[in-house]
């Protein structure tokens, strides 16, 4: 019983995040789910603008609770359409390179 109201809360507070962040960034956004082990689940957020972030879950099952409670698109996968509508500045191909080419240090 106390799992599950923890869950309940967590995918409430969730809910409330993904609703926060589609508000700031052209009022909607679209998203993907993916598991990233002991049982937690990425919730990948891409804006109507662009603008990416992630969140994290549990478990899959509060993830899609907290999508469903906030009205989030989601896709099968996070590439093709999803991927393309990602828009990264300076910093990100900075620290994308960095790890390669010398950037700023990984830390």
């Amino acid at each position: 019983m106390a799992d599950t109201k923890q869950a309940q809360r967590q995918a409430s507070r969730l809910a409330k995040q993904i609703t926060a962040f589609a508000k700031a960034h052209g009022g909607s956004a679209e998203g993907q789910l993916a598991h990233i082990g002991r049982g937690t689940t990425r919730i990948a957020l891409v804006g109507a603008d662009g603008a990416w972030g992630t969140l994290v879950a549990r478990s899959y099952d509060t993830a899609q609770q907290a999508a469903e409670a906030a009205g989030l698109a989601l896709q099968d996968t996070f590439d093709g359409e999803l991927a393309a509508k990602v828009r990264t500045g300076p910093y990100e191909w900075s620290r994308m390179a960095g790890i390669q080419l010398g950037g700023p240090a990984n830390n």
